[in-house]
């Protein structure tokens, strides 16, 4: 299937962060990179210019449908717009052709119209962030596939060239997947975030408080995967100290509520999917944090 897949032509719609990502890196393995498509004739240049080929079109236009793969790369709540539009302008048979989004959360039901019209449909997820101006490592990195047969088939092989890891979900469980990837990084920076906020008010430069929670972090994510979550669980509350954390919870009601909240909200999930007896901790836990906003 790589094989097959190496000598393809692929479109990039919504040529955003992950576009120009995957488009360059596609690019590089021997992919051909045909329709470039974002709103606009700048963007669209640029994104060319960043993936190193590609025809630039700042619209949905037949080029799109001319390749052999459309990749999405669109916003979710843009998708089910996308794939009418394409099916309406292309006007024709789509057997043969392969249409994958990149939505974590969405699965190949938004792609109906092109579905409906013969291509083969479903989604190529990669968990990693794309944020900023770097350029994420995908070696090694997991990509969530899903859809019919031959999409599935060539999600996998796309992913594997990539240098990923596929791993095939159902269809209904995306949400739930990509729920968990939020709840490590998308809320994982405000947490360190807030509490950079927190030490920068008693005193630290921001500089150096985020030294001091980075490599705290790091650390951490070191002793998990070395030795396990349990062994790793590190504070007051792997050690059943609730005089710290009542300690803490009384220092934190000068702080905002959100913050309080947090604490408490993490302190409980710890207490439920960590302590070797949950009902127990769970009720110190709320004799100990009485005096937060939760």
């Amino acid at each position: 299937m790589l094989s097959r897949c190496m000598a393809r032509t692929i479109s990039i719609v919504g040529a955003g962060r992950v576009g120009k990502t995957l488009g360059k890196r596609l690019r590089q393995l021997g992919w051909r990179i045909g329709a470039v498509v974002t709103r606009s004739a700048a963007t669209s240049r640029a994104a060319v210019q960043a993936i190193g080929a590609g025809l630039a079109r700042s619209g949905i236009t037949i080029d799109a449908a001319s390749a052999d793969v459309i990749l999405l790369t669109t916003p979710d709540d843009k998708l089910a717009g996308v794939a009418r539009t394409l099916a309406e302008v292309s006007g024709k048979d789509w057997r043969g052709k392969i249409v994958l989004h990149t939505s974590g959360t969405l699965d190949r039901s938004v792609l109906a119209p092109l579905a409906r019209l013969g291509a083969a449909t479903g989604s190529l997820h990669p968990m990693q962030t794309f944020g900023g101006g770097v350029t994420p490592k995908l070696s090694g990195v997991i990509f969530a596939v899903e859809g019919d047969l031959k999409a599935r088939r060539a999600a996998q092989g796309i992913a594997r060239s990539l240098g990923g890891v596929p791993v095939v979900i159902e269809g209904r469980d995306k949400p739930v997947y990509h729920a968990a990837g939020v709840l490590v990084c998308g809320s994982g920076f405000p947490l360190i975030e807030s509490a950079v906020q927190m030490l920068v008010r008693i005193g630290f430069t921001r500089r150096r408080a985020m030294q001091t929670l980075l490599l705290l972090t790091r650390q951490m994510l070191d002793n998990v995967e070395r030795l396990g979550p349990r062994a790793a669980w590190t504070g007051p509350l792997s050690r059943g100290d609730y005089d710290v954390i009542a300690t803490h919870a009384g220092a934190l009601r000068r702080h905002p509520s959100e913050v309080q909240e947090a604490y408490a909200a993490l302190a409980h999930l710890a207490a439920r999917v960590l302590a070797k007896r949950p009902a127990s901790a769970t009720k110190r836990l709320k004799r100990a944090l009485k005096s937060l906003k939760f």
